[in-house]
């Protein structure tokens, strides 16, 4: 396994995180554990999760992650543990969003689920445009003082989300984020504009999530010997839309003699602002396929034809004037 620091912090993560947001909606929870061990083996030290997912039953994932961790075998001390909150986990109007109130009371919930006393990465899963930063930041301040929480991080922020958070943490003495999670594939290059030049500006690590947008990226063409007329939802949307650019990518990723899926994760190791892409398996062989994708280097051709078929963005405001 390949370890990389997450921003600036001195913090070592794996070059892959574990998401886990499948986890007791979509892969019971023996099998839940299976992947987590597995992960675990072969190197993998970053885990993700959210105080919402389980989503019908909202705060199921995180209590499946606690009882791995109640197991025992140092399973609590080798992992980097990042959670999140702003989604709402209750009917009430502080379960929500990121007053102090809420901070408090999800950070305690989290912990209880978790069966944990610490976390080492809090994310705000959204930006919460009504809540001042000097209330959510001496929330953080707080929590890192009581030992519940060590580092912050950030999720689906805009690139002036991120400068208005650390200029206000930079006021206050704090370290504010250390990270950001957007979403961040071949086909969705947006954050190139301007979220990934504030990222590398502020010293946070970028941890992508959605590598394969939703398997567009997957060999959906190639697996399923349909033309992909199989595709529900906002995929088969998608693969009407990019629809050639999509026969063109699984054409590249023979000609490399790569797996698609696999391709898809390798590119996003290649740049430079990732820290750790999330790859969020269903079931254990979608684990195996994710750790191929460490051992892929591509050269320069290979990644110049991969931006010819989805060209990605220079950094505002070049991309779009002079």
């Amino acid at each position: 396994m390949k370890y990389t620091h997450l921003g600036r912090a001195g913090l070592q993560v794996s070059r892959l995180c574990l998401g886990t947001m499948n986890f007791g909606p979509k892969t019971p929870e023996d099998q839940a554990h299976g992947i987590m061990d597995s992960a675990r083996e072969s190197g993998i030290n970053f885990f993700d999760t959210a105080n919402v997912y389980g989503w019908e039953n909202k705060g199921l994932t995180e209590e499946i992650i606690g009882r791995w961790f109640a197991r025992g075998g140092g399973r609590r001390e080798s992992t980097v543990l990042a959670t999140k909150l702003y989604g709402s986990m209750g009917p009430g109007p502080n379960q929500t969003f990121l007053s102090a109130l809420n901070i408090r009371q999800a950070l305690d919930a989290s912990l209880k689920r978790l069966q944990t006393d610490y976390i080492d990465l809090y994310q705000f899963h959204h930006i919460d445009r009504n809540t001042p930063w000097d209330e959510i930041w001496q929330a953080m301040e707080t929590a890192v003082a009581q030992g519940k929480i060590i580092y912050n991080g950030s999720s689906n922020f805009a690139g002036w989300n991120i400068a208005q958070a650390q200029e206000s943490a930079r006021r206050r003495n704090f370290a504010g984020l250390i990270s950001e999670q957007s979403i961040y594939n071949l086909v969705n290059r947006s954050v190139e504009l301007e979220v990934i030049p504030a990222a590398q500006e502020y010293g946070l690590g970028l941890i992508p999530w959605s590598p394969l947008q939703g398997g567009l990226l997957g060999g959906i063409l190639k697996s399923q010997g349909d033309g992909g007329r199989r595709a529900e939802g906002r995929v088969q949307e998608l693969l009407a839309k990019h629809r050639e650019q999509i026969q063109a990518y699984e054409d590249l990723a023979a000609e490399l003699e790569i797996e698609p899926g696999i391709l898809a994760l390798a590119w996003l190791l290649h740049q430079p602002a990732v820290s750790a892409p999330i790859v969020g398996p269903r079931v254990m062989g979608q684990l195996d396929d994710a750790l191929a994708a460490l051992e892929v280097e591509l050269d320069d051709g290979a990644l110049r034809k991969l931006d010819e078929i989805f060209p990605g963005h220079q950094p505002a405001p070049e991309d779009y004037a002079w």
